[in-house]
């Protein structure tokens, strides 16, 4: 070839790989260069929009966004909607990303009821913006994570909140049975911008990059029509958010580091463990005070506390005070009682194998969670309220005498118990535990229409 550049094409194809695949978002061929500079120059990262532009970095982040699914945006753009919408316009938005005017759009306000009551405030991106922050995620993270604490699991590859909760155990069966409970006040909502983006210009040097996250955080929020600006926080909901959180945090997990302080960090849920009730209320104030005057993020009082780690909860687990048992902490336990109440209403008038379809992805997620607790008998426990929950539901839709006598009779029930059962005028709930029903309906009966067992023992 002679010196002229060669014209680039940039082409939105499918992958041959099938249903969902990326919109193959092609780039320039580089240059073949002799030496590539270290990772951490400023050489390379002057280039750091390049990186995220990539076509195979762009293919795997649309995988990414198609597979966590999401609501549209602002601008009512689903995933599939973006597939076609990205095969036209990708040359121009990339244009834009390259020469630094590229501009997100606002965040679309979703409240969801926490656990505790309350509401947590979401913000989702449209799904344009969503692929570029996830694209930028999977730059940055590759060369943040490496520099983050071991103390902090929260949203990291690897790193789980089973893993932080079964440190926070080895630390109380040392012998730091008191847990210092930090909690920062709506933390995603508050992260002061100027704070943040300090700590992001100490890692970047891509001004392009250094502004587009600026701009992904004062995108603004719309909420019921309006679009109202934003000057703190960054919005949960987004890919990019939680790698800013833990960036944010890493100056606390490096101070408590500095102390020698015992501690586990899961994004903005912070417990630090010692030995004394005395030494966890010096580490409160002076931990609070680094809070609010280095990071200027604010610390929730009311709920912040010390006390023994049976008292609270971590991730929805609490830890025994000799640190010998994790259990499901009660809230948790609430909370999936509540769930479980509300899809096995008695009026709800779904047969029982449409009810069990509807319990078994809540009841399986659940189990994958909350099955690492230590006590097997509130998990069994916890399957025998569910099935008697479904024998009061089948009770009541039985209806009549004649038409219960006949159910039972059905499934093996003498004559005698039969007639003693479906002649009773007891309330449904005490019925489903009648000796008669429970013949009826045996456990094996609920397996074999696919209710998931919560206690699945380990292999020896």
């Amino acid at each position: 070839m002679s010196g002229k550049r060669q014209k680039t094409q940039y082409s939105l194809a499918l992958e041959p790989s099938g249903r969902g695949e990326a919109p193959a978002i092609g780039s320039p061929r580089a240059e073949p260069s002799a030496a590539k500079p270290a990772p951490e120059s400023p050489a390379v990262a002057e280039q750091l929009m390049e990186e995220v532009c990539d076509g195979e970095n762009l293919r795997s982040a649309w995988k990414r966004v198609r597979r966590n699914q999401g609501s549209a945006g602002v601008d009512g753009m689903t995933i599939d909607d973006a597939k076609s919408y990205l095969r036209e316009h990708w040359p121009s938005i990339r244009s834009r990303l390259l020469d630094g005017t590229y501009q997100p759009q606002p965040v679309k306000r979703v409240e969801i009821p926490k656990p505790d009551g309350g509401v947590r405030k979401l913000g989702v991106p449209c799904v344009v913006d969503r692929l570029i922050q996830q694209a930028m995620l999977q730059v940055l993270q590759e060369r943040w994570d490496p520099t983050f604490s071991e103390h902090s699991y929260g949203f990291r590859p690897g790193r789980s909140a089973h893993q932080a909760v079964a440190q926070a155990q080895r630390y109380v069966a040392e012998g730091y049975g008191y847990v210092v409970d930090i909690d920062l006040e709506k933390f995603f909502d508050r992260v002061n911008h100027d704070c943040l983006m300090v700590r992001v210009a100490a890692r970047i040097f891509d001004k392009r990059v250094l502004k587009l996250i600026r701009a992904f955080l004062k995108a603004g929020v719309m909420e019921d029509g309006l679009v109202l600006p934003v000057d703190e926080g960054a919005p949960q909901g987004g890919p990019l958010s939680p790698l800013l959180s833990n960036l944010m945090l890493d100056d606390l997990d490096k101070e408590l580091t500095r102390r020698g302080h015992r501690f586990c960090r899961y994004a903005d849920d912070c417990n630090i463990y010692v030995r004394s009730h005395r030494a966890g209320e010096r580490v409160m104030a002076s931990v609070s005070r680094f809070l609010i005057t280095k990071l200027r993020l604010t610390v929730n009082e009311a709920k912040s506390t010390v006390a023994r780690p049976e008292e609270r909860k971590f991730l929805g687990f609490s830890i025994s005070n000799d640190g010998s048992e994790r259990r499901i902490a009660p809230k948790a336990l609430d909370t999936f009682k509540t769930r479980i109440r509300e899809q096995t209403s008695r009026i709800r008038g779904l047969s029982l194998s449409q009810i069990i379809e509807e319990l078994t992805p809540y009841l399986v997620g659940w189990r994958g969670y909350f099955g690492f607790c230590q006590t097997p008998r509130v998990l069994t426990n916890l399957e025998a309220w569910i099935r008697r929950r479904l024998r009061s539901y089948l009770w009541r839709q039985w209806g009549n005498g004649h038409n219960r006598f006949k159910e039972l009779r059905r499934r093996g029930v003498s004559k005698f118990r039969a007639a003693i059962a479906a002649g009773s005028p007891t309330g449904f709930w005490r019925m489903s535990g009648h000796p008669a029903v429970q013949a009826a309906l045996r456990n094996h009966h609920f397996d074999a229409l696919g209710l998931p067992r919560l206690y699945v023992p380990v292999p020896a």
